[in-house]
């Protein structure tokens, strides 16, 4: 059988989602936990595959990978007691036939937390520049790719402590989103205007935009038109994401506590 699963982690001790020899990823870990259970001997005869890469240091609420199994019962059963405590799935589903995590995505959702939101109404207005077809080559790394994306959505919107600039587009490029956030992030702090989104779109700017921290950006959604099922979350990661949570909200007050001048500079984070 060739299931699915949704499954989500935090990115900050991987380097990277993509396996590399050698090297704590998130595809490593998965498909060792895959290993332990005997789901399949050779991920590549099993046709394990994943959504799309993530860099070292950006999380997923949801990502998607999909392999064959004549083990399907125990995969849904027991992945989640095996693998890590920072990844667990969330749902899992019967691939229908010719699905590939990567190409048969509808649409992607990202989200960008700042945690100094600055003009947010400005941000949103700026976002709306991105919505529609374009030339992202100032906003990623092409290489040798297409730089035309379809960006279907944007909004910038603020949620606590944090404005979150969430997109949705069919596809995107290497750094893409990280690069919109850097460019929003300089409009909300009043060093551009909203018209400099359209400059670096029409290629007038001559200049590509760095890349905002990694921390900050969440692979928060994907669109297949398929149903997953839902998994109870091991007690394991509920204890993880429990330590997490206790460890930020620590460390928030902490920096409400500390005089002005020994306080770091804000910068993007979850």
């Amino acid at each position: 059988m060739n299931l699915a699963f949704r499954f989500s982690y935090f990115g900050d001790r991987f380097f990277g989602s993509q396996m590399q020899p050698d090297l704590r990823t998130v595809e490593g870990e998965f498909i060792e936990a895959c290993r332990i259970l005997r789901l399949f001997e050779d991920w590549r005869e099993a046709g394990f595959a994943t959504a799309g890469r993530t860099d070292r240091g950006v999380h997923a609420r949801c990502q998607v990978c999909s392999f064959k199994t004549d083990k399907p019962e125990l995969a849904i059963e027991t992945l989640n007691r095996v693998l890590p405590a920072d990844i667990w799935c969330t749902g899992w589903a019967e691939a229908p036939e010719g699905f590939h995590p990567r190409y048969s995505a509808v649409s992607r959702t990202y989200r960008y937390y700042f945690s100094a939101p600055g003009n947010v109404a400005a941000m949103h207005e700026a976002a709306q520049e991105f919505v529609g077809r374009h030339d992202f080559s100032a906003f990623a790394r092409a290489g040798d790719r297409n730089p035309e994306r379809r960006i279907l959505a944007a909004r910038v919107f603020t949620d606590g402590r944090f404005a979150v600039f969430e997109v949705t587009g069919e596809s995107f490029l290497w750094n893409m989103v990280r690069c919109m956030a850097t460019a929003l992030g300089r409009v909300g702090r009043g060093e551009a205007e909203a018209g400099e989104i359209s400059r670096l779109l029409s290629g007038l700017a001559g200049q590509r935009v760095a890349a905002a921290p990694p921390e900050g950006l969440i692979l928060w959604d994907i669109e297949y038109g398929v149903t997953f099922r839902p998994l109870p979350i091991d007690p394991k990661s509920s204890r993880y994401l429990a330590e997490r949570h206790r460890y930020h909200a620590l460390m928030a007050e902490v920096s409400t506590r500390l005089e002005p001048e020994f306080r770091q500079p804000d910068t993007p984070g979850i």
